[in-house]
C-alpha cells in the first residue's frame, strides 16, 4: 500500500449532501477526496426519488388511459380497458432519466478538482480511512482533519421463515423491483409505509394484482388516523387488497413456481396468500457496519445510525454525519439542507451559523393522489400544546372546483391551527398535486402568516391553490 494521501477534507458517500459539499470544498481551493462505493449521485438519483417517481408517472398514464371514457375520450373498443404495458420500455425510460441525472453529477465532479475514489471506506483512526478500491485489490490510505460521513442507508435484508427457498428473482426490495422486465402476476407487499404504497399502487396500475400486508392498525403510521383511513379507501377503490394488523409468518415455494405466504391477523387467524413476487418494503438500515466506526471512536445508536448534535457534529471533533446515515428523517431535501448547514458552519467558518433546530421537515408520499405534509399532525399538536386552543380545518377534495373540473376528487385537506393566534401548526393534503399545495402552506408558515391571510388571499381561479380560501370555513 502506498503512503497515506493527505487532504483538507474527506467525504464518504456522494449523496445529496456529499456531492455538493465536495464541489463547494473544491471551489474553495481545498484538497478534497470523495469516496463512493457504487455510483455517483447517491440513492435519490440512482435508486430512490428519481427512478421511482419516473415509474409512478408511467403508472398514472396507464390509470388515466383506463379512465379515458369518463372524459369522453374513447379507446378503439370503447371500454378504456385495453391498456398494453410495455414493462421493458417503462424500465428503459427510468434508466434513461437516471443516467441523465447521474451524468450531471458525474460531469460536475469531473470538471472540479475533487479526487474521486470508487471503493469502500473504513476508519483506521479518528482522522484516517482506508479505501478498498473497486478496481482490483488495491487499497489507499487517506487522512484529513475534516471528515464527512454521507454513506446513507440500504433496504433491510429479508427476514422471513422460508424466504431462502423462494427463487431470488421473485424476492424484491425497493431497488430490485425497479429492474423487473415484466409486470408481476400478483405482487405481495410487506409493509404499508411510503415505499410499499407507492410500488403497490404503481404495479396495480400496470396490471398486477396487489396485496399489502401491514403490521399496524393503519397505513402510514405517522399520519393522522382519518387521513390514513381516506388513503386506505382510495387504494382499495383501486383494487388493492390491504391486510391491517397482520404479520407474515412464513413463505413456501408453490408447485407453480410462485409462493404461498402465511400471514397471521390480530385475532391469530392464519391466512395464506398465493403470489408471484414478494416485495420487502418494511425498513432500511444505515450503511455504517462497514465503516469500522470503533476505530475512530465514533458513537452510533442501537440501530447503527451515527449520533450527531444540531450542528451535525459527531462526538469526534472534525467528523460530521450528514444525510440518512444519521437517522430519520430520511429525505433528499433534508440531506441537502444538511449540506447547507455544514457548508455554513465548517467551510464558511460559521459566518452565518445554521443548525437543525426547528427546521421544517416537509415530505410527500407519491401515491396518487399525493400525500403532502408539513409541520405537526393533529395528535402531535395536541400532545405538544395541551394548553393551546387547537382547531382543525378539514375539507374533502370533492369540494374543490379544480378537482371537480378534472374529475380528481379523491382525498382530503387538513390543517391544524392555534385558534387563538391564528398560527398554522401543520398541514396535510391528500390530493392531486398535494405536494405543491403543501409547499404553498409551508411558505406561509415560514413567513409567519396566519391562516386568515390564506383565507382572505386572492388566488387565481380555477386553481388548486384557491382551495386554501375555502378550507378555513371548516375550522372547528
Amino acid at each position: 500500500m502506498a503512503a497515506t494521501r493527505n487532504y483538507d477534507c474527506i467525504i464518504l458517500g456522494s449523496g445529496q449532501a456529499g456531492t455538493p459539499l465536495a464541489l463547494a470544498y473544491a471551489k474553495a481551493g481545498l484538497k478534497t477526496a470523495l469516496v463512493e462505493k457504487s455510483h455517483l449521485g447517491g440513492c435519490c438519483v440512482n435508486e430512490g426519488c428519481t427512478p421511482t417517481k419516473t415509474m409512478v408517472a408511467s403508472g398514472r398514464i396507464a390509470h388515466l388511459t383506463r379512465r379515458a371514457d369518463e372524459y369522453g375520450v374513447n379507446t378503439p373498443d370503447g371500454s378504456g380497458e385495453k391498456v398494453i404495458i410495455d414493462m421493458a420500455k417503462v424500465r428503459q425510460r427510468k434508466r434513461n432519466i437516471v443516467a441523465s441525472f447521474r451524468g450531471g453529477s458525474e460531469g460536475r465532479l469531473e470538471k472540479s478538482n475533487v479526487d474521486i475514489l470508487m471503493g469502500e471506506a473504513s476508519f483506521t483512526g479518528p482522522k484516517t480511512v482506508l479505501v478498498k478500491l473497486n478496481s482490483g485489490d488495491a487499497e489507499v490510505s487517506l487522512a484529513a482533519d475534516t471528515i464527512f460521513i454521507n454513506t446513507g442507508e440500504r433496504p433491510v435484508k429479508p427476514d422471513l421463515n422460508g424466504v431462502e427457498g423462494i427463487p431470488a428473482e421473485r424476492v424484491l426490495d425497493s431497488t430490485s423491483i425497479q429492474e423487473l422486465g415484466e409486470v408481476p402476476t400478483h405482487l405481495v407487499v410487506l409493509g404499508g409505509g411510503p415505499i410499499g404504497l407507492e410500488f403497490g399502487q404503481l404495479f396495480r396500475r400496470l396490471g398486477a394484482a396487489v396485496t399489502i400486508v401491514q403490521r399496524t392498525s393503519q397505513l402510514l403510521p405517522r399520519e393522522d388516523e382519518d387521513v390514513a383511513a381516506t388513503l386506505l379507501e382510495i387504494l382499495r377503490d383501486d383494487g388493492i387488497t390491504v391486510h391491517l394488523k397482520a404479520s407474515a409468518t412464513s413463505v413456501t415455494k408453490s408447485s407453480s413456481g410462485s409462493f404461498d405466504l402465511a400471514i397471521r391477523t390480530e385475532d391469530q387467524t392464519e391466512t395464506t396468500i398465493s403470489g408471484s413476487h414478494l416485495l420487502f418494503a418494511a425498513g432500511r438500515t444505515p450503511n455504517t457496519d462497514m465503516l469500522n466506526l470503533s476505530a475512530a471512536s465514533i458513537s452510533s445508536n442501537s440501530r447503527g445510525y451515527i449520533t450527531t448534535n444540531e450542528r451535525l457534529e459527531t462526538n469526534v471533533a472534525g467528523v460530521y454525519a450528514i444525510g440518512d446515515v444519521k437517522g430519520p428523517p430520511a429525505f433528499t431535501h433534508i440531506s441537502y439542507d444538511d449540506f447547507r448547514i455544514v457548508q455554513a458552519n465548517v467551510l464558511n467558518k460559521g459566518v452565518t451559523a445554521l443548525t437543525t433546530t426547528n427546521r421544517f421537515v416537509p415530505y410527500v408520499t407519491y401515491t396518487d393522489p399525493q400525500l403532502g405534509h408539513v409541520g405537526l399532525h393533529e395528535k402531535e399538536a395536541r400532545a405538544k400544546y395541551p394548553n393551546r386552543k387547537i382547531q382543525i380545518a378539514k375539507m374533502p377534495m370533492s369540494y374543490v372546483a379544480r378537482g371537480l373540473e378534472t374529475d380528481e376528487t379523491r382525498g382530503v385537506m387538513k390543517a391544524i391551527v392555534d385558534g387563538t393566534s391564528g398560527e398554522i401548526l401543520g398541514f396535510t393534503c391528500l390530493g392531486v398535486e398535494g405536494g405543491e399545495l403543501m409547499s404553498m402552506v409551508q411558505l406561509a408558515m415560514m413567513g409567519g402568516l396566519k391562516y386568515q391571510s390564506l383565507r382572505d388571499a386572492t388566488f387565481a381561479h380555477p386553481t388548486w391553490a384557491e382551495s386554501l380560501n375555502n378550507l378555513w370555513g371548516f375550522l372547528e
